[in-house]
């Protein structure tokens, strides 16, 4: 199968794990890029308050039970912030399509933007191959920073690299 600009359209089964469906996708001269089949869709519905079984399954959590998440803008990639989920913030995160997140210092779910107005709006969310990070894409209004900058990193600055530069181009 050929798929854009001449690039090789995949799907082998013999290099996956057990259990797990993949896609096919189309690869360049760089890799071959395999990916899982989408998680089910959680349900909302009042009678099952909870997180899908077979999502909560895949989380892998810290001592405190939670799995740090990711958030990104989903158009430009600029990685906003950090927070932490447990299994009943994401659910809300899947759920409501705004971002929730479990408060380590007040032990308490905040849903960001209630207060402050700068609201994420969840685009896609994906899961690690380890089970212990989560990629939330979404739509950013105003600062994603309690600082009142665009992103955390903004707000916390560059670190100074002791080894200087990093080379440039494909290293060997």
């Amino acid at each position: 199968m050929t798929g854009a600009e001449g690039a090789t359209c995949l799907s082998r089964a013999s290099h996956r794990p057990a259990g797990i469906k993949v896609r096919p996708v189309c690869v360049g001269a760089w890799e071959d890029r395999r990916v899982p089949e989408p998680l089910p869709v959680p349900r909302t519905d009042e009678a099952s308050p909870t997180l899908d079984p077979a999502i909560a399954a895949r989380l892998k959590r810290d001592a405190a039970g939670l799995v740090c998440a990711v958030i990104q803008q989903h158009d430009t990639h600029e990685v906003l912030m950090v927070g932490w989920m447990d299994e009943e913030a994401l659910r809300r995160t899947l759920s409501e399509g705004r971002v929730t997140f479990f408060s380590r210092s007040r032990q308490s779910y905040w849903r960001k933007g209630d207060t402050s107005g700068h609201v994420q709006y969840v685009k896609s969310v994906a899961l690690d191959c380890d089970g212990d990070a989560l990629l939330v894409q979404v739509d950013q209004v105003g600062a994603a920073c309690h600082t009142g900058t665009r992103t955390c990193f903004e707000a916390g600055g560059p670190i100074a690299l002791g080894f200087g530069a990093a080379p440039e181009g494909p290293q060997a």
